[in-house]
């Protein structure tokens, strides 16, 4: 389905209004990204955070938010966790990646519709290939089966992963994401696994898709004694960078990979959604990495 962007829409838009919808999300960058390539296009966007923390709602509260931001004029909005599957029925149409990992991370209101899309997916791919490409990737364990894995699970069989095992809390995530990754990438085995142990085991890297580790859900999402010098590790998480896992990884001798450029990147992806005009991926990857390094000086 074809949405006009307000970019399409003419001068007379005051802005491009987007948001953050998730719990736990105060630390997000996402309003500096946007706003900063936004700025450097001369467009004119407002972009906000919409913490479920902060102002009281949860899953339930779903379908009256979005009515809400329907209603206050909002262009589109970013969905994170723990709301990217819960959002599904929510919407009016999915794009096919969307309908493919059963995960919305992005949706646009238009003309009176909501349009799910995933630029998960695409930007953690382009993201992966840029720092850790020349690496092996044969098979590839993650841990956490929520709406993000799926999106990675998704990047990794498209990149050509022959195996890739899965571990969650939840058993049954697990195995709904691997028979749902199975079904689309038929020629590779994807299981699900009932410890970290065993998804780690034999894998070449291993991808920690779980909340575990952001400032709001300290900790390790498995004991990093199960991780030898040459697999790789990748995080999703990028507030902090350096979480507690990359940074035991390293330690062990393991190549790491941080969440900062798959949050860019997507949200590159999502910019051109929005608004209707492709924004220079490399600039807002500079400004991210400057917004790091302040915020580690200070």
């Amino acid at each position: 389905m074809s949405f006009a962007s307000p970019a399409d829409a003419g001068s007379s838009r005051a802005s491009i209004l987007c948001g953050l919808i998730g719990r736990g999300i105060a630390g997000s960058r996402s309003p500096e990204m946007h706003e900063g390539e936004a700025r450097a296009l001369g467009l004119p966007m407002v972009y906000r955070i919409l913490d479920g923390e902060v102002m009281g709602y949860d899953a339930d509260g779903l379908p009256g938010l979005l009515d809400m931001l329907v209603g206050m004029g909002f262009d589109g909005i970013n969905v994170t966790h723990p709301f990217k599957q819960a959002v599904m029925p929510l919407v009016d149409s999915l794009s096919d990646a969307a309908s493919a990992l059963g995960a919305v991370n992005t949706i646009l209101f238009r003309d009176g519709k909501r349009h799910g899309d995933n630029t998960d997916w695409s930007g953690y791919r382009a993201h992966f290939l840029a720092g850790l490409g020349d690496r092996p990737r044969a098979h590839v364990a993650l841990i956490g089966a929520g709406g993000a894995a799926a999106a990675i699970g998704y990047a990794h069989l498209d990149l050509g992963a022959q195996s890739m095992t899965i571990m969650d809390p939840a058993p049954e995530r697990a195995s709904a994401l691997a028979d749902r990754l199975g079904t689309l990438f038929t020629q590779a085995q994807v299981k699900a696994a009932l410890s970290a142990a065993d998804a780690v085991r034999g894998a070449d890297g291993i991808v920690q898709c779980s909340p575990i580790g952001m400032l709001s859900h300290p900790g390790l999402p498995f004991d990093p004694a199960l991780l030898t010098p040459d697999q790789w590790v990748s995080d999703i998480i990028y507030f902090p960078l350096e979480t507690q896992l990359l940074q035991a990884a390293a330690a062990k001798g393991c190549a790491t990979l941080n969440g900062g450029g798959m949050a860019v990147m997507q949200a590159a992806h999502a910019f051109s959604l929005f608004t209707g005009v492709e924004p220079d991926a490399a600039r807002m990857l500079r400004a991210f990495d400057s917004f790091s390094d302040r915020k580690a000086a200070a």
